[in-house]
């Protein structure tokens, strides 16, 4: 687990070529390395090479890499290169630019606070594969047999990076009708391949997008005042782990291109507080199971043919079952799920909340290592905390079990989170599933979390919504006009306000939006609103999955989860989206996995084979926290943060970015004023209006608007 990034420059034959150090400045590498050392403190290395293309063009990569060891501590260090056996050969020289005068590749490994010594690596020839990889390959021991067995010589003991350069060799990428290296991973995984025989840099991204990775491409500019900079002319290929590097890239780069087209771009993150990507110009982040390969071009295509469900019908196309579907199957696939997800090196823990998602991967972790450690933190406000079920659970399972207490800053670690991330997710889960991540990792440096499960499921109550929806279009239909109240976002009044204010705008899309369609109408224009995505199609709860699957698990869920985690460098492993399990998960429909309308129902029936029956049955709690009141009272500060940013001046960072001119800031000081009167007590079900996810979604793009206002 850990944080990479790295720079590829290709330059045309007939041209001046520049240096390399001058072609990718170190200090491009130092802001790339600056924004993901959070990532992972026990570890560095560097890595540059240079070559000739056959088509005569020369092509200069840099590679950076900061490690979270948590499998093979000796033999793990990236950039990971091959066939070199040793450690690399020659002189060291420190300070940039080392590699001056010396032949490259040149590479540098080291601890978290060395200064860059550059190495030439001895006898590298032309065959020589580069490595930077972030996340674990689980079936890396299966997979080094196999290659062993087709003749590949490992020379590190059991790292997992290892495997991909030989599978590389082996396999290389999945752009032929023949499985490539990421079709055989079973993992969460962002890398970077650099193959020198070609000259060609490869980006992969797991099935889900556990891993985060984003890139950025600029093409030579004919005009402006930056032409003869050779810096500024062609800057083919930058990526990492992290959008604050790349976003200073591009900025320091091209400042003209702006900061980002606020009609596409800005959006769909207020509308559903979460976008596929971050809103700046030029980065973009891989979608999940996809390659990027460059040369010719950056393409993307899918090397799972088909993906690995058909979002249309809901359903698995490359997957058959033999046989019906039943709980015992389940069964099966999650206990060989949790146990591929358990080898490390390193001190493994598990999240238990006492839902019955991470009682069940407890569970299963606890029959496959009988000192299994669980955790839960104790919230401060008794309607969100569920360490006593927690507690329960674990005795019932017989885990060393760890109740922590929260230490809650919630204003300053709401700031530190969004600029971190480098971009404005709008879930404030964000804000406890960090503070559950900084509490454990003072014991270890994995978890095995639940995550995954509501989505392949059917987890949420807005499945159950659509279906009814579907059965009672027309009953509903005459309700739509209706005003009901809206003081209380859990209140079954509140669930009807919003149900029937999508049947009339938004459709199904609007059941997990932040700002519905007809909101989103008065914080903007309307010409503006009608960039938001939405669905108007037929009511389904498996269209809403198949959506939730695509969108909202990997821009929302997974990037949450890897940004609160990753903050304190503690690993998240999600035994749910093991490919097995989650491909049988997602080929079945909702009548399947939700009987007589239950959901999780299938799951559920496994639960009461390891579970209290009052553990299964109790009704979800959800990670949350109680932002509206905070809001209200003060509580951790958060008021008088909201206040500041959004009655401030310039709410929405510098004029330049063109947010302040967007949004209509008498709607945001009447949404502060009608949700101030939802919290007084009253008699009249209509005064006021709970706005608390509005405003916290406003909170963090004014946070990081002006952070990013302010980049140089």
């Amino acid at each position: 687990m850990c944080g990479i990034g790295g720079i590829l420059r290709v330059h045309q034959p007939g041209g001046d070529i520049p240096p390399p150090e001058v072609s990718i400045p170190e200090a491009w590498l130092d802001i790339l390395d600056r924004s993901v050392r959070h990532r992972g403190p026990d570890g560095q290395g560097r890595f540059r090479d240079r070559v000739i293309r056959h088509d005569g063009s020369v092509v200069d990569v840099a590679l950076i890499h900061r490690r979270l060891s948590i499998i093979d501590h000796a033999g793990g260090a990236q950039p990971m290169v091959s066939p070199a056996r040793a450690e690399p050969g020659g002189p060291a020289t420190p300070g940039a630019p080392a590699f001056c005068g010396m032949p490259l590749p040149v590479l540098f490994h080291g601890g978290p606070d060395d200064e860059v010594r550059y190495r030439p690596i001895a006898g590298a020839g032309s065959d020589l594969v580069t490595v930077v990889f972030n996340g674990c390959i689980y079936n890396h021991r299966e997979l080094r047999k196999e290659l062993q067995v087709r003749g590949h010589e490992f020379v590190t003991d059991h790292s997992d990076t290892e495997v991909l350069i030989h599978g590389w060799r082996e396999w290389g990428s999945g752009r032929t009708s023949k499985p490539g290296l990421s079709d055989r991973l079973d993992g969460m995984f962002a890398h970077a391949v650099w193959d020198r025989c070609t000259g060609s840099l490869v980006l992969a991204r797991d099935r889900f997008g556990e891993k985060p990775l984003y890139f950025t491409t600029l093409v030579p500019t004919r005009h402006g005042s930056h032409d003869d900079d050779p810096r500024a002319g062609s800057l083919d290929l930058a990526f990492s782990s992290d959008v604050t590097g790349l976003a200073q890239i591009v900025q320091h780069l091209r400042p003209w291109v702006g900061a980002f087209d606020r009609h596409r771009e800005v959006i769909p993150w207020i509308h559903r507080g979460y976008a596929t990507d971050p809103p700046i110009a030029g980065v973009r982040s891989l979608q999940p199971s996809r390659e990027l390969v460059h040369p010719p071009t950056p393409q993307l295509y899918d090397p799972w043919p088909g993906r690995h469900y058909d979002r249309a019908q809901s359903r698995v196309i490359d997957v058959q079952h033999v046989g019906p579907v039943n709980a015992d199957s389940i069964e099966g696939y999650l206990a060989t799920a949790v146990h591929s997800r358990m080898e490390s090196d390193v001190p493994l823990g598990c999240f238990l909340s006492g839902g019955i998602d991470s009682s069940l991967v407890a569970a299963f972790a606890a029959r496959a290592r009988g000192d299994l450690a669980t955790f839960c933190i104790r919230m401060p406000d008794a309607r969100y905390d569920e360490s006593d079920w927690a507690e329960k659970v674990a005795g019932h399972l017989g885990t060393r079990h760890v109740t922590l207490p929260c230490e809650l800053n919630p204003a300053a670690d709401l700031q530190s989170l969004i600029l971190t991330s480098g971009v404005p997710l709008g879930d404030s889960s964000l804000l406890p599933t960090h503070w559950l991540c900084r509490a454990v990792r003072k014991f270890c440096k994995v978890a095995l979390s639940g995550d995954g499960a509501d989505e392949l499921f059917f987890g949420y109550e807005r499945y159950v919504a659509a279906e009814w929806v579907r059965q009672h279009v027309r009953l509903l239909t005459l309700g739509s006009g209706v005003p009901w109240p809206d003081r209380h976002p859990k209140s079954r009044v509140s669930k009807l306000h919003r149900l029937t204010a999508a049947l009339q705008r938004g459709g199904q899309d609007d059941l997990g939006s932040i700002f519905p369609v007809a909101l989103l109408d008065e914080l903007i224009s309307p010409a503006l609103a009608s960039d938001a995505p939405g669905n108007w199609g037929e009511w389904s709860a498996d269209r809403l999955r198949s959506d939730d699957i695509e969108s909202y698990l990997p821009d929302d869920i997974l990037r949450k989860v890897d940004t609160a985690s990753m903050a304190v460098a503690l690993e998240s492993r999600a035994p749910f989206l093991e490919p097995s399990l989650a491909k049988l998960a997602v080929s079945l429909s909702s009548s399947a996995l939700m009987p007589h309308g239950e959901r999780k129902g299938l799951l559920k029936q496994v639960s009461r084979k390891y579970l209290p029956a009052d553990i299964v049955d109790r009704p979800k709690m959800g990670f949350a926290i109680p932002i509206g009141e905070w809001f209200r009272s003060d509580y951790g500060r958060m008021r008088q943060l909201l206040l500041d940013h959004l009655t401030g001046p310039e709410p929405f960072g510098p004029d330049s970015l063109g947010l302040n001119g967007m949004i209509n800031m008498d709607f945001v000081r009447r949404m502060l004023r009608e949700h101030d009167e939802a919290g007084r007590a009253s008699l009249w079900p209509w005064k006021g209006r709970d706005h608390s996810q509005r405003l916290y979604m406003l909170l963090v793009l004014s946070i990081w608007a002006k952070w990013l206002g302010g980049l140089k």
